[in-house]
């Protein structure tokens, strides 16, 4: 199940608003302050965190920063008055998911954490995609490589064939085991995997 984590200093806030979540069949975590979370945050958390924009000594922002150099992906949305909005707005263009200004909205916030929750399930499996694919390539031998290589340059059997110096059958046989380890059967389909795989 995803997890909503929440960091806010305000104990009242981070109450409401964990209740509230919670109400709508959500799995929440809470922290009271940016240190705490980073103590108990590991890179392979999922879900979405919800982060008060100003805490005593660490802010928001400096967590958020933190968390990034350590290569999390968590979707975040920040929690903002009025005046930390040039802040929200740089913490956008850093790669935060979105903000949302006290007093929140519960019907607005709750948009866009389900938002936030269903992009990190689409990152999610690309990325296990992306594995899956390095997975089948690595199975491959280094001759259905080259084989590989061949189709997808468009190149006929043949042609393979005469230019790795082996048999057309061969190149038939490797073709075949190329195709059934990366769960395709033509060669457009194996350019459109490859091509999803790292893009």
């Amino acid at each position: 199940m995803k997890q909503i984590y929440l960091v806010d200093d305000d104990d009242a806030i981070r109450d409401a608003l964990s209740w509230m979540l919670r109400c709508q069949g959500l799995a929440v975590r809470c922290w009271d302050s940016a240190e705490a979370f980073l103590a108990d945050y590991r890179l392979e958390m999922r879900g979405c965190l919800v982060l008060d924009i100003r805490m005593q000594a660490m802010s928001g922002t400096e967590l958020f920063d933190r968390l990034r150099a350590q290569g999390c992906r968590l979707p975040t949305i920040f929690l903002t008055g009025h005046g930390d909005v040039p802040l929200a707005v740089q913490a956008l263009k850093d790669g935060a998911f979105d903000f949302i200004e006290k007093p929140c909205d519960d019907t607005q916030l709750l948009e866009r954490i389900r938002q936030a929750l269903e992009r990190e399930g689409e990152r999610q499996r690309q990325e296990e995609s992306r594995l899956s694919l390095e997975e089948c390539l690595a199975s491959l031998t280094g001759r259905e490589r080259e084989v590989m290589e061949g189709i997808l340059a468009g190149k006929l059997n043949k042609v393979i064939a005469a230019e790795l110096n082996i048999a057309m059958r061969t190149v038939e046989v490797h073709r075949a085991r190329v195709f059934e380890k990366l769960g395709v059967r033509s060669a457009v389909e194996l350019a459109q995997v490859l091509a999803r795989g790292t893009g």
